[in-house]
């Protein structure tokens, strides 16, 4: 009898340690846990480690530890959409090395700090669609390169790293509308990139200016690059990594949510410039071209004018050696001219 029921306490053990939340659905074939609208503030402790599909939107979660999830190291899925996340700090998910899908959307998260993903070899889709984000980082973190879709559609960002865009060597579609996109320097990045992304097979729905005024509602790609001339080209590339994190944060400061509101002229992304540039290589071809014809132009202008002097000169010797040779002699030339139109 006492085995019996050491036997039984070790299974009820085992199936309350593996068991359900209480609040949650969880279903075995499937591998979820349905968690959704249950007033969570937090990730539930206790969840099945085997459950693939987690889904927890429409709660009240407002944080995400370090150890959230180190009890389901499998899941590919995770929805964590319509909560209360203002933050979401470096490393939370980094446990779900088998994250294919995070859906973060209809949160209140303000910003995204470097290397918040890392360690997520497997994800394919980041949305982080309908939040207030005014700025994300130059990278989402190590080991992130695999995301195929990424969505930061109705946020508050008024421009996006180049850098990190280029991050991301297997993106296939990204969604940018609906924020206040300033299309000034610090843009002209992102310009550059979506091209090249149009033009390898990439999807998007395209970048809309906000600001300046005399370009709020333009498609970014229908702003000619004259418009441009003044922004210092190839910036993100030229400066070392770590001065160009550094930048990266004072213009990540508090102020920023206000050095570029909607109407200020755009200004703000042109005039900070801590050192000259060199001038553009493209310039400067045209510069030597433009330089070298004229130079042609007045070299032949000049060589013409000297074969016009000399057969000019030819010819009036000819004229004199013929027709006043005979009366070289008599007179000057002013006393000649009568004397020849007598003779004709």
């Amino acid at each position: 009898t006492g085995s019996w029921l050491l036997g039984w306490n070790v299974i009820l053990l085992a199936h309350t340690a593996h068991s359900c939340p209480e609040k949650c659905l969880c279903y075995t074939a499937s591998k979820t846990a349905d968690c959704k609208n249950r007033g969570f503030t937090e990730i539930p402790a206790r969840l099945p480690p085997e459950i693939q599909i987690l889904q927890l939107q429409n709660n009240r979660i407002w944080r995400i530890n370090q150890n959230s999830f180190t009890a389901t190291p499998l899941l590919k899925i995770l929805d964590l959409s319509n909560n209360s996340l203002s933050s979401v700090a470096p490393g939370a998910f980094q446990k779900l090395r088998y994250l294919q899908v995070l859906n973060l959307t209809r949160n209140l998260i303000h910003y995204i700090e470097n290397k918040t993903f890392s360690f997520l070899p497997h994800l394919k889709e980041l949305d982080l669609s309908s939040n207030s984000i005014i700025r994300l980082p130059e990278t989402f973190g190590n080991s992130t390169g695999n995301i195929t879709l990424l969505s930061v559609k109705h946020n508050k960002l008024q421009k996006m790293e180049r850098i990190l865009l280029e991050s991301l060597p297997n993106l296939k579609v990204v969604l940018f509308k609906d924020n206040p996109w300033q299309c000034n320097c610090n843009i002209f990045g992102m310009k550059l990139w979506l091209e090249s992304f149009l033009y390898r097979g990439g999807i998007s729905d395209g970048i809309i200016c906000s600001a300046p005024g005399i370009r709020k509602g333009k498609d970014l790609l229908k702003v000619p690059y004259e418009l441009f001339g003044a922004c210092p080209l190839r910036a993100a590339h030229v400066q070392p990594a770590s001065s160009h994190h550094h930048g990266f944060e004072q213009r990540s400061s508090p102020k920023h949510g206000h050095h570029g509101e909607p109407g200020d002229g755009g200004r703000g992304g042109c005039e900070p410039k801590a050192r000259p540039r060199p001038v553009s290589l493209r310039h400067a071809i045209a510069t030597v071209v433009i330089t070298g014809v004229v130079c042609g132009v007045v070299c032949l202008m000049m060589l013409a004018a000297a074969v016009y002097g000399c057969a000019y000169a030819a010819i009036t010797a000819k004229y004199h050696k013929e027709h006043l040779a005979p009366v070289g002699q008599h007179g000057t030339p002013e006393e000649k001219e009568p004397f020849e139109g007598s003779r004709a």
